[in-house]
C-alpha cells in the first residue's frame, strides 16, 4: 500500500484550519502542529470511498495500549465525519504520529470498549462529552492498529 495516488498527492482538507495544521505537521516532519486546543494530534490518510483518492486530515487521539483511538465526533453533529465513512469501506490507512509516519488498520469499538475508554479521551479533550448531549447519534469511537512502517 502507497500513501498518495500513482500522481504523489494527498488531498488535503478543504476546512482552512485543519488544511493549514496538516501543512504545518508535515512540513515540519512532524515536530510542529502536533497539538489541538492542548490535546495532541495525529495526519490520518484515508482513501475516498467513492473517489479512491487518498485524503489527509488532523484528529485529536488517545491511547489504548500501542494503538491510537480517534473519535468520530465531528463536534457533536447529527452526520458522520467524511473521513469516518470512508474508513467503513476502506480501513487500510497511514498515519503520521510526531516524526513516526506508518500504515494502520481502523476498526470501530465495540460500545463495551468504547465506554471503557471515554473518561480516558474526555480527559484528552472535555468538548467530547457535550458532543455526546448535542446529538442522538451513537458517536463512533475508531482504534487504529500499527500494520507496518
Amino acid at each position: 500500500m502507497t500513501d498518495t495516488d500513482s500522481d504523489g498527492s494527498v488531498v488535503i482538507s478543504p476546512t482552512g484550519w485543519v488544511a493549514a495544521q496538516a501543512e504545518l505537521y508535515e512540513e515540519s516532519g512532524g515536530t510542529k502542529g502536533t497539538e489541538v486546543m492542548g490535546a495532541p494530534c495525529l495526519l490520518l490518510d484515508y482513501r475516498g470511498r467513492r473517489s479512491g483518492t487518498w485524503r489527509r486530515t488532523v484528529l485529536i487521539y488517545g491511547r489504548d495500549g500501542e494503538d491510537h483511538l480517534v473519535v468520530a465526533s465531528n463536534g457533536g453533529s447529527d452526520k458522520h465525519p467524511a473521513w469516518y465513512l470512508n474508513l467503513l469501506e476502506n480501513p487500510d490507512v497511514r498515519l503520521r504520529v510526531g516524526p513516526d509516519r506508518f500504515s494502520a488498520r481502523a476498526e470501530e469499538l465495540s460500545a463495551q470498549d468504547k465506554e471503557r475508554v471515554w473518561p480516558h479521551l474526555v480527559e484528552l479533550f472535555s468538548p467530547y462529552a457535550d458532543y455526546r448531549k448535542k446529538t442522538t447519534r451513537d458517536i463512533p469511537v475508531v482504534r487504529l492498529h500499527r500494520t507496518g512502517g
